[in-house]
């Protein structure tokens, strides 16, 4: 039944079921488009532009820069950089100097990065000035040898550049001054740098790491996913084959989806130095920015997650805009409401469906057709081209029938090597070429999937994966705090919120305030519980395991009298 592929009858005849791909590293498509589109625009930032020849030279300098102090084939080098040309420049460069890229969210607080840093045994870090105290911090705890330090107004145009160290003052009341010397390096004297000629290593296709991509678990800390150049070439060239009508060289993609999120980093990042497309980037999303720069760029592919979508379409000013230039869209990382998507459309006049897909499988594995088919409301669509996918039993592990729910298990040229430095997590996860999800869905008669459920119980906020476990690790850690659980409950905008369920100890007189407050010092913003519940007690399996599903439930009850009510 899933060995038939049934979903292929409904592919158009543009996409084919398999793909061969070209056995060449990720940078090698930076090299092609540099010499087949050299004065294309590769990248638009903030009113700055850069080709394809001048972020191929930068890259490449960067490449020499890092060979030079010393990073060789298979180092790790951290980006702890928001969407930006440095963060293009620094990914490309890593990989053709040979090293591994660690993706790093500049949210991480110095915890949160501490850990990462010693996982990964990165040995340098680019990131940004005002971070760099950050980073300088957690330096003598870990691997890290250099810090390369960049800043926003360094590609930004005039009168930007000299404005915006102002506005930087304001907003972080912090000003970095840090200089070129020692194991401290600055960006922008990197780049200008004529670069030397690059040492050349032997390369596996299948086997060389071009990625660590940390995701968490609930059972434990972050795990480095290994997505090698074969995963990141064989995803990008499924998403080329998906979007069949648009054209290389000629499109323009909206990069608000971070960099460091496999997502971002796959579909707008490597996608479109592989088309030469041109990459509009913003730092953070900001809705009436982004209103703006649509209207004024004009994209035709923008690839969101569905709070960016929602927060367009509830912007008071969304009427003012021309959004008409958006052709496609690609939602990822969190379910997408019917009526935002169809809401979408109306507005931009483009298409605009759902996909799936984990870090684990670089990350797309499944998504909705944007043309000459018509629209499956509620599934994640069909697997893409060379992906096998089935539903199995949770008891036996047997295939389910069609309809029928079960895990939902992935095997293709996009499924990750492993996890790093972890063989158990691995073996766990991934067997015999199948990648456990641990999601569960089905399929219904024509192919296309469905997800009902997480198996995990991780929460997906704004399209950011939250490891309850991080969050009850540092609650527990409160002198007041005797019990503690974590869980994500359903929020209108960010479709799930964190809740802190908390037991205090006896005679304590804290309060949800002291305790956001802390939990702020130690976790990122987005990580941070919105909500706190005191309780007596928590309820509990008979071996004392906290059971987090049951107070979730408790939750959606509540939810639905309130509804009921208000009907």
């Amino acid at each position: 039944m899933y060995d038939s592929k049934p979903w292929l009858t409904a592919y158009p005849k543009e996409i084919p079921a398999e793909l061969e791909f070209r056995k060449e590293p990720v940078q090698q498509y930076l090299v092609d488009a540099a010499k087949s589109f050299p004065e294309k625009v590769a990248i638009h930032f903030m009113g700055k532009e850069m080709t394809y020849k001048e972020l191929y030279h930068e890259s490449i300098a960067f490449a020499s820069y890092l060979q030079q102090i010393g990073i060789a084939k298979g180092d790790r080098v951290a980006i702890m950089l928001a969407n930006t040309p440095q963060s293009v420049i620094s990914y490309f460069g890593i990989l053709m100097a040979g090293g591994i890229v660690v993706q790093t969210n500049p949210l991480y607080t110095e915890r949160e990065l501490e850990y990462q840093m010693k996982d990964s045994g990165a040995k340098a870090i680019i990131t940004l000035d005002i971070l760099y105290p950050r980073a300088s911090k957690v330096m003598p705890q870990t691997d890290l040898q250099h810090i390369i330090v960049t800043a926003i107004k360094d590609y930004l145009p005039f009168p930007k550049n000299l404005v915006y160290p102002f506005i930087q003052k304001k907003q972080y009341g912090i000003v970095v001054n840090v200089k070129h010397e020692g194991n401290t390096h600055l960006f922008k004297e990197i780049v200008k740098r004529e670069p030397k000629k690059l040492v050349q290593y032997d390369f596996d296709f299948e086997e060389d790491v071009a990625l660590l991509q940390y995701t968490g678990g609930t059972t434990g800390s972050p795990k480095g996913v290994m997505l090698t150049h074969r995963n990141l070439v064989a995803n990008s060239s499924m998403c080329t084959a998906w979007l069949y009508k648009s054209k290389p060289g000629e499109e323009s993609v909206l990069g608000i989806v971070p960099f460091f999120h496999v997502y971002g980093m796959t579909i707008i990042m490597i996608l479109s130095v592989m088309q030469a497309y041109k990459m509009i980037i913003l730092p953070k999303f900001d809705a009436l920015t982004t209103l703006k720069t649509i209207q004024k760029q004009r994209p035709t592919l923008f690839p969101g997650a569905p709070t960016i979508y929602i927060g367009l379409l509830n912007h008071p000013d969304l009427k003012k805009y021309d959004l008409s230039s958006i052709d496609s869209c690609l939602s990822g990382s969190a379910p997408l409401p019917i009526e935002v998507q169809e809401e979408f459309e109306k507005v931009t006049g483009g298409k605009l469906v759902e996909g799936y897909g984990l870090t684990e499988s670089s990350p797309v594995t499944h998504s909705n057709f944007l043309w000459d088919r018509p629209r499956v409301k509620g599934s994640i669509g069909v697997p893409w081209p060379n992906t096998e996918v089935k539903i199995i039993s949770l008891d036996d592990g047997e295939i389910m029938p069609v309809g029928e729910i079960g895990e939902i298990i992935i095997k293709g040229p996009q499924v990750m090597k492993g996890y790093w430095n972890r063989p158990d997590a691995t073996a766990e996860t991934v067997k015999e070429g199948w990648l456990y999800t641990g999601d569960l869905g089905y399929m219904d008669d024509n192919g296309y999937f469905y997800v009902v459920d997480r198996k995990k119980d991780m929460i997906i906020a704004g399209g950011c994966n939250i490891y309850p476990r991080q969050i009850e690790e540092v609650l527990y850690e409160h002198p007041d705090v005797l019990e503690a659980v974590a869980a994500g409950i359903p929020d209108p905008y960010r479709g799930e919120t964190v809740k802190a369920y908390v037991v205090l100890k006896e005679g304590s007189k804290l309060t949800s305030d002291d305790l956001n407050q802390y939990a702020r010092k130690y976790l990122a913003a987005y990580k941070a519980p919105r909500l706190y519940e005191f309780r007596e007690e928590l309820p509990k399996t008979a071996v004392g395991k906290i059971l987090r599903r049951t107070l979730v439930e408790e939750e959606m009850r509540k939810i639905e009298e309130e509804n009921k009510k208000h009907a």
